[in-house]
């Protein structure tokens, strides 16, 4: 009988993922990975979020490895990551709605300048910020539309902003006006009042977030980084703020995470900082996304958010 060992967040999480597993999964057997008589060889399957210097040379024998993160560059850039083993990253629709209603709070937030009221809040004055541009005059454009960059250009597209979306290879999509390749991210940008970050991380998306980038949005253009912390030149973002050509930026994910406490980051009037929780499922779907991936796999069809090293993804 299949059997899936679970390694993620450590020995004092097991009791939680093993009673999310009896309650969504219950004919999956689960054992802990940090059992003392756990042998690796008595498992298919293992649940992994960020396992110990070396321990990922254990599971070469499974028949696959799966993620508690959407991102697996921390599991993939490893020396002891064993390549041959299929690795299948978090997803799942209770993942993919709280990334939609994470980043139309933040569209939001930028569109009105709910930062500047949390100021005055906070200095107790009582001053009103009108904003003059409503969801119908508002561009919102989507760099990646993988899995959740769609998610998140439906719903803001539903809730009545104007959204599009830039990726690198042409697509089908009726609903979304997309731009393709490198040809066709100058003209993505240039039309854009709030850009939403959902790229994967690869060699070819490290830094994209630079200074040059940043100059073709229109000026005064809001930024919202749900991808990953090596998307963004940090300084050049700084400098994009301070110049007042961004007029804000919400900052789910940054470079080093937890972030420095010296870090100009939390600090800056005009960025808003979350500690990397905009879709983060709970564990009862997060414990159903993954026993639907095993079986998918014991079936012998493949999981939709299979890594894919020639993509990076």
């Amino acid at each position: 009988m299949k059997r899936l060992a679970i390694s993620a967040d450590g020995p004092e999480a097991w009791a939680g993922w093993r009673d999310a597993f009896v309650r969504v999964a219950p004919d999956l057997p689960t054992i802990s990975w940090f059992d003392p008589a756990f042998d690796p060889a008595d498992a298919d399957y293992v649940l992994v979020w960020e396992p110990a210097t070396g321990e990922m040379t254990r599971m070469a024998g499974m028949r696959a490895i799966l993620s508690t993160g959407a991102g697996v560059n921390h599991l993939v850039n490893r020396p002891d990551f064993p390549a041959h083993v299929p690795l299948v990253r978090m997803g799942g629709d209770q993942t993919a709605v709280l990334m939609a209603d994470y980043v139309m709070w933040a569209t939001i937030s930028l569109l009105r300048d709910a930062k500047n009221w949390t100021r005055q809040q906070e200095q107790h004055v009582w001053n009103r910020n009108p904003v003059f541009r409503n969801s119908a005059e508002t561009r919102v454009g989507i760099l990646g539309f993988g899995n959740l960059g769609a998610a998140v250009a439906r719903r803001l597209a539903a809730a009545g902003f104007i959204v599009s979306a830039w990726c690198r290879s042409a697509r089908e999509e009726k609903h979304i006006p997309l731009f393709f390749g490198e040809e066709g991210l100058p003209d993505f940008l240039s039309s854009v009042d709030i850009l939403v970050n959902l790229l994967p991380s690869t060699p070819r998306t490290r830094h994209i977030i630079d200074a040059e980038l940043l100059s073709r949005l229109k000026p005064g253009a809001g930024f919202i980084n749900v991808g990953r912390g090596d998307h963004v030149i940090e300084e050049d973002l700084l400098m994009a703020l301070d110049s007042r050509r961004l007029s804000g930026a919400v900052l789910d994910v940054v470079a080093t995470e937890p972030l420095p406490a010296d870090s100009p980051l939390w600090d800056h009037p005009r960025i808003t900082l979350t500690p990397h929780m905009a879709s983060e499922a709970s564990r009862d779907a997060q414990a159903a996304y993954v026993a639907q991936a095993i079986k998918e796999l014991e079936e012998g069809s493949t999981p939709s958010l299979l890594y894919r090293p020639e993509r990076g993804y």
